[in-house]
């Protein structure tokens, strides 16, 4: 049976924490408190994403099963689950979705012409998408006890860095998503280079009333977030005129930032902790090695 036709969005918390209990007991390594799992569509650590994506969007954006079920049931045999689990507690944490493709099927590009008024052609030849591998940062979420804090740094920093990891290895040429203000806001703070998508402005899209489309090239991402890490650093800076509340405001964000763009962009920490499913890996790293 076909991913698309068994995806399920209502996973209770006690299935979810037995699959990730049991994840996590056959992949004692590598340690530390969280590991971010690469999931093919049909793993069953899919579908506890599926869940905590369905409950952040519905208590944040009202969009319950059902939804999740009509707008992302079409392309779950083309999705990519990267799911934080905390070893700790033996729970999920946050969860992205990659929807692959290379044109139409990909949801952002087979959404975007109803909203910012250019159609798909328009929005490929705007920013080159000719060829190569397309993917969509469809949906990322963390639950809230791990937004914020330190914890809530590293499962942001871990789903970013598993993004990036994995994107190169499966050769993405091209990103696209559809971002909220505060994801915007968060994800060009870092220093990813965000265009918006064939020039357009924020529109309503699923709950969120201020929303944005946007493009980037994929390729460039790791080395302007690394970059921006040495800006940050240099802003937040303690001088004499920053000694106010405000200025140490400014400062403390800046640091923060600094420490979150080095780490996305360098794989400083994080890389250890990213586990490829074997069902998850793309075929040419499933064929068994040429003998010498």
């Amino acid at each position: 049976m076909a991913a698309a036709t068994r995806a399920r969005y209502d996973l209770g918390p006690a299935e979810a924490r037995r699959i990730a209990g049991e994840f996590l007991a056959a992949h004692p390594a590598p340690r530390g408190r969280f590991i971010s799992v690469v999931a093919g569509p049909d793993s069953p650590l899919a579908g506890v994403g599926r869940a905590l994506e369905r409950q952040v969007f519905e208590s944040t954006f009202g969009n319950d099963a059902a939804v999740m079920a009509a707008e992302y049931g079409p392309y779950e045999a083309t999705s990519l689950f990267f799911v934080v689990l905390d070893r700790r507690r033996g729970v999920p944490a946050g969860v992205a979705r990659m929807i692959g493709g290379t044109g139409r099927g990909v949801k952002t590009i087979d959404d975007a012409p109803r909203y910012i008024g250019a159609d798909v052609a328009t929005i490929l030849a705007a920013h080159g998408m000719d060829g190569g591998l397309i993917w969509d940062c469809a949906t990322l979420a963390v639950l809230p006890g791990y937004r914020g804090g330190r914890s809530g740094l590293v499962v942001s920093s871990l789903l970013y860095r598993t993004f990036l990891v994995e994107g190169r290895r499966r050769g993405v040429r091209h990103a696209v998503s559809m971002l909220d203000r505060g994801a915007h806001r968060n994800i060009a703070l870092m220093g990813t280079p965000l265009r918006p998508l064939a020039g357009s402005g924020p529109f309503a899209y699923l709950g969120s009333p201020e929303n944005r489309a946007v493009y980037m090239d994929f390729p460039a991402i790791a080395p302007a977030v690394a970059a921006r890490a040495a800006a940050h650093r240099r802003a937040g800076r303690l001088t004499l005129a920053a000694l106010s509340p405000t200025g140490l405001r400014r400062i403390l964000t800046r640091r923060v930032a600094a420490t979150v763009s080095h780490r996305v962009g360098t794989g400083a920490d994080l890389d250890p902790l990213i586990v490829v499913e074997a069902q998850a890996l793309p075929d040419a790293d499933r064929r068994p090695a040429a003998p010498r």
